[in-house]
């Protein structure tokens, strides 16, 4: 056994008894949790401006503090990015988290003393969860690929400025350093496909263990690998053991990763975002992810029927109900005070307290009423492609609202590794998943105002053109599941499938 191995095993068992002291403890953690962060930020400008030394519980937290997204707090960011101190958490941040909004452009997202080691020890403590639950621990002496941005930071108001993965590049422990790959200059290359090429020439005859990252990006790192070698993954890298993933639902992309390896292997999912790291797989038997419930951040949930709402109501993690859809909203030790981080989620477990996140607020379909959203897509297309022997690489969904004579309908744009024998069939069953999935599309289906869904077949490789014509190729970037309108359906469609 490599002494890496046999070392990390009594911490993991460690790690693991922390975590389960604070499962039993969630409920007054998070309570502890805002009484400080209320506290340490009253002297702040935003914690005068919304009283903060008159706060003394939940209910009064709430009447001061309204819920936001980042344009909401953008003034308040752009007084640090200027290099004003103590204006949402005390003191300066010591980093911005650079990442692209939806509808505010480029964003910068404060990261603290106080919350870095959020960001840090979540993934630590994952890992070191499976390792104490399953007994695998040889792994952790072999080599580690991570899938990351650019380690390289510009400043923005004298404060270090970068892409959340490459600032965690720069606070990987120690003991880590010699197992990681790729080295770090590989890693400040900024063209993806550059870099991809570079970190398989740097890790062919490797010893590789584990790789993390996002699904499709580790698919196209493994396909490069057979490419090169003309062998499956397994051959190449017999001792991997561990995929470490997050940032989309891991199921679409499951059975081709696995085919492309040769062999199922573990997976440990992670919920991070550049606002926090909110969750992690810790059990390999029981579906959702444990909530983060005693790491600088307090919890909100929005019934995601009222998220639109002047005033929605608002839950505290006491007040949660299985199996209902919520927005995320997030308080945190770096200065996001009733953030709206734009994830939807459910809870599966009360005891400890799990969630799976099922979709994005702003990634849903409503052009008719019928509020579609990405956890219905996802699990209607699991579905198909189970029952019709389908696999498909990557999709996403659109309104077509019609113009001309006939009814609107959803446009369903695919790009599929193994197609199904017959499209129509497969349409026709996916659409029964649909109106199965969700009572509103079942009553304009049946209703006669919308036409079941269509397929529009992509090309392979057309997610990957389209990215790479977008700029977007690699990194963090992911392809929305699901759009209210047609630009990506658009621009999706010169890459039909001929």
């Amino acid at each position: 056994m490599n002494i890496k191995s046999f070392f990390a095993k009594p911490f993991a068992q460690y790690i693991y008894n922390k975590q389960l002291k604070e499962q039993a403890n969630a409920l007054k953690n998070q309570q502890l949790i805002l009484n400080q962060l209320v506290k340490s930020a009253s002297n702040t400008l935003f914690g005068k401006e919304h009283q903060f030394k008159e706060v003394t519980d939940y209910e009064s937290f709430k009447k001061r503090v309204p819920i936001r997204d980042y344009e909401g707090l953008k003034s308040y960011i752009e007084k640090i990015k200027a290099g004003e101190a103590n204006v949402l958490w005390k003191g300066k941040p010591i980093y911005l988290a650079k990442t692209s909004g939806t509808t505010s452009g480029v964003k910068y997202i404060p990261i603290s003393k106080d919350s870095i080691s959020n960001h840090i020890n979540g993934a630590r403590d994952a890992i070191l969860t499976y390792m104490a639950t399953t007994g695998k621990n040889e792994f952790a002496g072999g080599k580690m690929i991570f899938l990351s941005g650019s380690p390289v930071l510009e400043r923005v108001g004298g404060i270090p400025t970068g892409r959340l993965s490459g600032i965690v590049n720069h606070h990987v422990p120690a003991y880590l350093r010699g197992n990681q790959l790729p080295t770090y200059t590989t890693n400040c290359i900024e063209e993806w496909e550059e870099k991809l090429d570079k970190i398989v020439e740097e890790t062919l005859g490797q010893n590789l263990t584990l790789i993390g990252g996002i699904p499709p990006w580790m698919q196209m790192y493994f396909d490069r690998i057979v490419q090169v070698t003309g062998q499956p993954v397994k051959e190449v890298f017999p001792n991997l053991q561990v995929l470490v993933q997050g940032g989309v639902n891991f199921e679409p992309y499951k059975a081709k990763l696995f085919e492309t390896i040769g062999k199922p292997v573990d997976t440990i999912e992670l919920f991070p975002a550049s606002e926090g790291f909110f969750a992690f797989q810790d059990q390999r038997d029981q579906s959702g992810l444990l909530l983060n419930t005693n790491s600088g951040i307090f919890f909100e949930f929005i019934p995601l029927a009222e998220i639109h709402k002047e005033q929605p109501t608002r839950y505290s993690l006491a007040e949660v109900k299985l199996d209902e859809q919520y927005a995320l909203i997030i308080n945190n030790n770096a200065g996001l005070w009733g953030y709206n981080i734009g994830d939807t989620v459910k809870f599966v477990s009360l005891n400890p307290y799990r969630v799976v996140v099922t979709g994005r607020v702003k990634h849903f379909i409503s052009a008719f009423g019928e509020h579609v959203i990405g956890e219905e897509v996802e699990q209607a297309m699991l579905k198909a492609t189970q029952a019709m022997d389908a696999q498909v690489i990557e999709f996403t969904v659109a309104p077509f609202i019609q113009q001309a004579a006939g009814k609107s309908y959803h446009e369903w744009l695919i790009a599929f590794e193994k197609q199904p024998k017959d499209i129509q069939a497969f349409a026709t069953l996916l659409n029964q998943y649909m109106c199965e999935k969700n009572v509103y599309y079942n009553d304009l289906i049946t209703g006669n105002i919308l036409e079941p869904l269509r397929i529009t077949l992509l090309d392979k490789n057309a997610f990957i053109d389209y990215m790479r014509a977008e700029g977007k190729l690699g990194g963090q970037n992911k392809v929305p599941r699901l759009s209210n309108d047609r630009k990506l359906a658009e621009g999706l469609l010169q890459y039909i499938s001929h």
